[in-house]
C-alpha cells in the first residue's frame, strides 16, 4: 500500500457544480470516511466529483451549469480536474490524480453502477473484466519477438555445433601440413648445400637462373591467387544454395498463410467502438432506470413522495411543489407525468413494467459484449496472422536481395578466374620453354630449389588459411557461453510472460475465494457455506479453427437445517449475498492489479441491500486495502460503524 507523508494525512477536496452540488469543501482523514446522512444529501456526486479529480469521466455536471471544477489538494501536491458543456457535448481537462483511471474504475470506485460490482448480478464475462487492463496483445507481439530472437540464437549454436565437429579435422590438417613444410625445408636446405658446394661464376647461367626464378615466382603468385579464389567461388555457390533452399521454404511458408481482409481489423475496430458506444448507452439507461425503481420503492414503502428528479439524473437536492404532490396521506397520488391522480398500485405496476425493460437492456448489454468479446478475439488472430506473414515477406525479401548480391560477387570472382587461368598458361609455357634449354648442373639445382620454394610458400599458405580458420572458430566457440546465457534469459522471459496471463486468472481466483471465505465468516450469512469461483477452460471456434478459452464459474454452496450441503445457482442468491459478491469480485480485482499502489482511494456507495452489522463488520475488513476508504451510508446504518471512524454529515 502507498506509504504517506505526515502533511499528506489528509485530504482536501473542493467541488464545484458538480451533480447536485453547488460548491463543497470537505476534508478526508486517512482511514476510514464515512459520508452519512438521508438519501438525496449529495453523498453520490461528492464521491463522483472525488472520482472526477482522480481521472474518471463517470460523472456529470450540474444540469443547470456549463463548467465544474474539482481540486484536491494532499500536502504539497495538488490535482485540478474541469468539465465543461459547450453546444451540448461534455469535454474534460485539467492536471488528474491518473493519467488513465481503467483500474480505478474498474476496482477502486466501487459505486452502484460499478462494472466489476454489478458483473455477477448482470451474468458478466468475470475473466473478461479481469483481464482487461491487461494488454494481451502486446504481450503476444514481445512473446513473437522473443522467440525469433531465441530461433535467431538456436542457429548460431547449431553452427557452433558444426564447428566444434569440424575443429579437430582443422588442427590434423594443420599439423599434417606444418609436417609437410618441414620436410620441404629439409629438401630445400639439401639442395642449398650442394650448390653452394658447386663452384661457378658464370653469368649467362646467373642471367638464365634469374630470369627462370622471376617466371617460377610470378607463376606462384597466379597459382595462389587462382586457389584463392577458388575458395571463394566455392564459399559464394555454397551460400547461394543455401540461400536458394532458404527462399524456396519461405516462399513456401507465405503462400501457406490465409490473407488478411483489406480493411478487416479496422472494420472490426469501428464495429468495437460501435457496440461500446451502444453499451454505454444501455449501461446509462439501466442506471436511470434503476435510480428511479429503487427511489420510488423506498418513498411507496415509506409512504412517501417520489422525487422528480431521479428522472432527470439529478441528486435530487432541489425541492419544490411537484415532489409534494406526488404521495399524500391516502392510497392516491398524483402522477408526476401527468398531473392526474392515480392508485398507488398503478405505479407499482409501471415500476413493474420498468423493471421488465431494465432486464431486458441488461441481456442486450450482455449480448453485445460477447459480440464485442468475439471481435476482440478475431482481430488478435487476424493481426498476429498479419504479423507473422509480413515477417516472413521480410525475411524472404532479405534472401532475395542477397541471393543477388552473392550472384553478383560469384560472377565476378569468376571473371576473375579465367584471366587468372589465361595468365598461368601463358607463365607455364614461358617457364617450360626454359626448363628445355641445356642447363648445367648447377641451373638444375637452383630450378629444384625455386620449385621446392614455390611448393613451401603454397604449404604455408595452406596452414596460414586453416589457422585463420581455426582462430575464428575458436573465437566464435568462445561466445557460446554468452549466447547460451543470452538464451537461457529469452527462455526465462518467454516462460514469464507466457504465464503472466495465467498468474493474474490464477491470483485473481485465489484472492476471492480467500477473502469471500473470510467474509462470509465474518458475516455469518444463515445456510451459505461458501461461494468460490471456479477455473474452467471451453473450446470455441475462432475463425476457421476451435481455441481453448478459459472462463470463471461462479458456484454457490449452501446446507440445509439438517446439516446437508447442496450446490445452488447464482440466480437464488438474495439481494445482499449478491452484493456482497460482486464487491468481493471488485476486491479480487483490487488486490490482483495493485489498484492501491496507483491510487491512494477505495469508494463505496449503495451498499443498503447489507443489513446495518453486516455493513460494519465489511467496512472493518477493507479498512486495511487503502489509505482513504470512503463510504457513502444512511444514518440508521452508519450507526453501526465504530465511532472513531470521522463522519461527515453536511456536503
Amino acid at each position: 500500500m502507498t506509504q504517506l507523508h505526515d502533511d499528506q494525512l489528509t485530504a482536501q477536496v473542493e467541488i464545484s457544480n458538480i451533480g447536485g452540488i453547488d460548491h463543497s469543501s470537505l476534508t478526508l482523514h486517512s482511514g476510514v470516511n464515512v459520508l452519512t446522512g438521508k438519501n438525496a444529501t449529495n453523498r453520490t456526486s461528492f464521491l463522483k466529483g472525488l472520482m472526477a479529480v482522480c481521472g474518471s469521466e463517470k460523472t456529470s455536471l450540474k444540469a443547470d451549469a456549463d463548467h465544474g471544477e474539482v481540486t484536491l489538494t494532499m500536502g504539497e501536491d495538488k490535482y485540478t480536474r474541469t468539465i465543461t458543456r459547450r453546444n451540448g457535448v461534455v469535454s474534460f481537462d485539467g492536471t488528474p490524480y491518473l493519467d488513465d483511471p481503467v483500474l480505478a474504475d474498474l476496482f477502486a470506485f466501487l459505486l452502484e453502477d460499478n462494472e466489476a460490482r454489478q458483473a455477477v448480478a448482470r451474468g458478466d464475462d468475470l475473466r473478461e473484466i479481469l483481464m482487461r487492463p491487461v494488454d494481451t496483445v502486446e504481450i503476444e507481439q514481445e512473446i513473437e519477438s522473443l522467440q525469433s530472437e531465441r530461433d535467431e540464437i538456436d542457429t548460431q549454436l547449431q553452427r557452433l555445433d558444426s564447428l566444434e565437429e569440424q575443429l579437430p579435422k582443422l588442427e590434423a590438417d594443420q599439423r599434417q601440413l606444418e609436417d609437410e613444410i618441414e620436410e620441404k625445408k629439409a629438401e630445400l636446405a639439401e639442395k642449398t648445400d650442394r650448390i653452394e658446394s658447386l663452384d661457378t661464376t658464370v653469368d649467362e647461367t646467373r642471367e638464365e637462373q634469374n630470369e627462370y626464378e622471376s617466371k617460377i615466382d610470378s607463376l606462384r603468385q597466379a597459382r595462389q591467387e587462382r586457389q584463392r579464389v577458388e575458395k571463394r567461388i566455392t564459399s559464394e555457390q555454397e551460400s547461394i544454395e543455401g540461400l536458394r533452399t532458404d527462399r524456396e521454404e519461405l516462399a513456401e511458408e507465405v503462400d501457406s498463410y490465409d490473407s488478411v481482409p483489406d480493411n478487416r481489423i479496422s472494420e472490426i475496430e469501428q464495429e468495437v467502438q460501435r457496440l461500446r458506444g451502444q453499451m454505454q448507452q444501455i449501461d446509462s439507461i439501466v442506471s436511470d432506470l434503476q435510480s428511479v425503481i429503487q427511489f420510488n420503492d423506498e418513498f411507496l414503502d415509506e409512504g412517501q413522495t417520489p422525487f422528480l428528479q431521479q428522472l432527470d439524473g439529478t441528486d435530487g437536492s432541489t425541492e419544490g411543489d411537484i415532489t409534494d404532490q406526488l404521495v399524500n396521506d391516502s392510497t392516491d397520488v398524483t402522477c408526476w407525468t401527468c398531473g392526474s391522480t392515480v392508485e398507488t398500485t398503478q405505479i407499482e405496476s409501471t415500476l413493474d413494467e420498468l423493471r421488465t425493460i431494465r432486464n431486458d437492456k441488461m441481456d442486450q448489454r450482455k449480448t453485445l459484449q460477447g459480440r464485442v468479446d468475439d471481435l476482440q478475439e478475431e482481430k488478435s488472430s487476424l493481426t498476429r496472422t498479419q504479423q507473422a506473414h509480413e515477417r516472413i515477406q521480410r525475411k524472404l525479401a532479405d534472401v532475395e536481395a542477397e541471393i543477388d548480391d552473392r550472384t553478383d560477387t560469384l560472377d565476378d570472382l569468376k571473371a576473375q578466374r579465367a584471366e587468372l587461368e589465361t595468365r598461368i598458361e601463358s607463365l607455364e609455357s614461358e617457364v617450360e620453354a626454359l626448363e628445355d634449354i641445356e642447363q648445367s648442373e648447377i641451373l638444375d639445382l637452383q630450378k629444384e630449389t625455386s620449385r621446392i620454394e614455390v611448393e613451401i610458400e603454397q604449404l604455408r599458405s595452406d596452414l596460414e588459411a586453416i589457422e585463420a580458420e581455426i582462430d575464428e572458430a575458436e573465437s566464435e566457440l568462445a561466445d557460446r557461453e554468452r549466447l547460451e546465457r543470452q538464451r537461457d534469459r529469452i527462455t526465462d522471459e518467454l516462460g514469464a510472460l507466457r504465464t503472466r496471463i495465467e498468474d493474474l486468472q490464477i491470483e485473481a481466483v485465489e484472492e476471492f475465494n480467500s477473502h469471500m471465505d473470510a467474509l462470509l465468516d465474518r458475516l455469518g450469512y444463515e445456510n451459505l457455506e461458501r461461494i468460490w469461483i471456479e477455473r474452467t477452460e471451453t473450446e470455441v471456434r475462432e475463425g476457421r479453427r476451435k481455441v481453448t478459452k478459459d472462463q470463471f464459474e461462479l458456484h454457490v454452496v449452501r446446507s440445509t437445517d439438517s446439516g446437508t450441503v447442496y450446490e445452488d445457482v447464482v440466480d437464488h442468491l438474495s439481494e445482499s449475498e449478491r452484493e456482497l459478491t460482486g464487491l468481493v469480485f471488485a476486491l479480487a480485482g483490487y488486490l490482483v492489479h495493485d489498484v492501491h499502489d496507483h491510487v491512494p482511494f477505495m469508494l463505496l456507495d449503495s451498499i443498503e441491500a447489507i443489513d446495518s452489522d453486516r455493513i460494519a463488520r465489511l467496512v472493518d475488513y477493507l479498512d486495511s486495502y487503502s489509505d482513504y476508504l470512503v463510504v457513502a451510508l444512511l444514518e440508521e446504518d452508519a450507526r453501526a460503524l465504530e465511532g472513531s471512524y470521522p463522519r461527515i454529515e453536511s456536503i
